[in-house]
């Protein structure tokens, strides 16, 4: 069976290649050096493929770390959940690791979220009954748990349950498109743009984030030019090893309300409003930035923009986006002790 992203790679390499050649007319070929061919990957602006969009739900508890597959993530969003801890959702669409886990549950936040990739296949372990059939007459191809084989989602001997279901990607999305023919979407744009840091930022050294039952840090280091990432109080690398981090942490400031579903001891689940308009802080370069995010409705980008107006670009690489309703709390180089994010 030929790898989904391997035929799409080389069609557009064979595309390319014959609108050049076109475009020599009659002349001598023979000579010509034709530029490399290299496809740029939407969401992280490197190089790389846009391949089908996986939407993957993770466990984030103590007892589900270290996470797998998680530093081969192009995008991958922090969300509140029942009890104040939080869960993350993670978009593959480039590279796919050998495994992906621990897979948990949907949310009622993810449907919108989702929304915003277009018709993303969602790797998931399940939903609560009465949202369930909500989840599935959304825009999504469901290629949970429930649906797929146990030679996809698999079981960690290594791990306890529920913490302990790890998805494979390839065979998953290979079964799901090859065999079942089923629409994914490939991936677009979903509003960020990328380019140079913006002017009006502040250096930082690093920035707290907090939900009542979980909390992040956020460490800037010169050295890999990434945000090196904490998870209550604890250096947070991926199961191979690889320490967690990234060139971007954007801060979504959203309301955080409770839905009607609920988990079996009636605990409510939290709904992350990202629909609508709000501010927030784009990290990157070492320095915190004040941005203003925008999004029209479900099936339109989110986009994000300076105080003027202006397009608050991104680095290229791996986005973290945290969806949050308190305030960051940012520790500048000069201090010794956090000072409040400053007021908008």
């Amino acid at each position: 069976m030929i790898n989904r992203w391997t035929k799409f790679l080389t069609a557009t390499v064979a595309t390319a290649s014959l609108l050049l050649l076109t475009s020599c007319g009659s002349s001598s070929t023979s000579a010509t050096k034709y530029p490399k061919v290299v496809s740029t990957n939407a969401l992280t602006g490197l190089p790389g493929i846009n391949g089908p969009v996986l939407f993957v739900k993770i466990d984030d508890t103590r007892q589900a770390h270290p996470q797998i597959g998680l530093d081969s993530a192009d995008v991958i969003y922090i969300e509140q959940v029942e009890g104040g801890l939080t869960r993350l959702a993670a978009i593959f669409s480039n590279t796919l690791p050998a495994k992906i886990g621990p897979i948990r549950s949907a949310r009622i936040s993810d449907i919108d979220l989702m929304a915003n990739y277009g018709r993303v296949g969602m790797a998931y372990s399940g939903a609560q009954s009465k949202f369930l059939p909500v989840l599935r007459a959304s825009n999504i191809e469901d290629i949970g748990a429930d649906t797929e084989p146990a030679s996809i989602y698999s079981r960690d001997p290594s791990r306890s349950a529920p913490t302990d279901m790890v998805v494979d990607p390839k065979a998953l999305l290979n079964k799901s498109i090859n065999v079942e023919h089923r629409s994914i979407v490939t991936a677009k744009s979903v509003g960020w743009k990328f380019g140079p840091l913006p002017v009006g930022g502040q250096v930082i050294k690093s920035v707290e984030l907090k939900w009542p039952a979980a909390r992040y840090k956020a460490v800037w280091s010169s050295g890999t030019q990434k945000w090196q990432m904490y998870y209550n109080g604890a250096l947070d690398v991926a199961a191979d090893g690889a320490q967690l981090g990234s060139p971007t942490l954007l801060i979504q400031e959203v309301s955080i309300t409770p839905s009607t579903y609920h988990d079996k001891l009636g605990s409510y689940t939290p709904f992350s409003n990202t629909i609508g308009s709000g501010s927030g802080f784009l990290l990157r370069d070492g320095q915190e930035i004040p941005v203003f995010w925008n999004r029209v409705n479900a099936t339109e980008p989110t986009t994000w923009t300076l105080k003027d107006g202006s397009p608050a670009y991104l680095p290229v690489g791996q986005v973290w986006i945290a969806l949050t309703d308190q305030q960051p709390v940012f520790v500048l180089p000069a201090l010794s002790t956090p000072t409040p994010s400053a007021s908008k």
